[in-house]
């Protein structure tokens, strides 16, 4: 049965159209796609924002303890700064979690969308993320490891591979490919057509850059008046109270899930620049049109 609103996937594209459809697509089905978000990664994500507090009031603690410790002592200042590093390593673990979560759920539902004719099943996008979440793990740690390299060695090669990796979750979700199979067949995929993917990036970014301010602009405006207030104080360490008042926590939080939700825009995107350079390469989606129609024509 055709669904009238279901949005082709399998098609070239240009930046205009890949970034209208991209927004075209969270439109017609944010509803649904946020459903599963929320019951698929919801729990790792309510672990998360009670680490992040918790991370937050301990750092304001070790913080306060480094500007005010005895200076005869040196072992505070390390055991409070290995404080800090130890809640920062595991932020990032638990964040790195969910973002490797959310990228799975978006690109799964995408292709189960696409499966089953513009409506994705929950079953089989839940099936799906717990399945292969040690493939992406994977995959991402190999990916940092290779742009760090680059990092190392040079700046600009670190860019490269950044644009090269990003449809490395793409091409995982929707060829079902290894780690090792994945890497590569992004360089393949992305050669010759390196720059027009960084200028959608670039644009990407910047238009996601912009409506992530809407939700940063509160926690900004509420800081800079709170630190104009702690400023007056003779305190040094008057200035981390603004990690206790519970107003700035809020609007923090809502800030940084803000974010989280807008880099679901870039994920739905990476989808519709990955099927736009495989049909320039592989004509997958056209080959398909033309066996259903000659499938149609041979049942008449």
């Amino acid at each position: 049965m055709e669904n009238s609103n279901f949005l082709e996937f399998k098609k070239e594209r240009d930046l205009g159209a890949i970034i209208t459809d991209t927004f075209k697509f969270i439109r017609e089905n944010w509803k649904e796609y946020f459903k599963f978000m929320i019951k698929i990664i919801g729990p790792i994500l309510l672990i998360g924002a009670a680490l992040l507090m918790f991370a937050v009031i301990s750092y304001s603690s070790a913080a306060k303890g480094l500007l005010t410790l005895d200076q005869g002592d040196p072992s505070l200042f390390f055991s409070g700064f290995s404080g800090i590093l130890g809640w920062a390593f595991i932020m990032m673990i638990v964040w790195g979690l969910v973002y490797t979560l959310l990228a799975e759920v978006s690109l799964y539902y995408v292709k189960s969308y696409i499966a089953n004719n513009g409506v994705a099943n929950f079953d089989e996008v839940k099936q799906n993320t717990y399945k292969n979440i040690w493939k992406f793990i994977g995959l991402g740690i190999v990916s940092i490891l290779i742009i760090f390299v680059g990092y190392v060695l040079c700046f600009l090669p670190s860019i490269y591979f950044s644009v090269v990796l990003f449809l490395g979750f793409s091409i995982m979700v929707f060829e079902n490919k290894s780690v090792g199979d994945t890497i590569s067949h992004c360089f393949k995929l992305i050669k010759n057509e390196w720059w027009n993917t960084f200028g959608v990036l670039i644009v990407l970014s910047i238009l996601v850059g912009i409506l992530g301010i809407a939700f940063t602009i509160p926690s900004m405006i509420y800081q800079l008046i709170s630190t104009g207030i702690f400023m007056n104080s003779e305190d040094p360490t008057a200035v981390l109270g603004l990690f206790d008042d519970p107003i700035y926590m809020a609007l923090t939080f809502l800030a940084y899930f803000g974010k989280f939700l807008f880099y679901s825009i870039t994920l739905i995107a990476s989808a519709f620049i990955y099927f736009d350079l495989n049909e320039q390469k592989n004509f997958t989606g056209t080959y398909e049109k033309i066996d259903s129609l000659g499938g149609t024509n041979s049942e008449e």
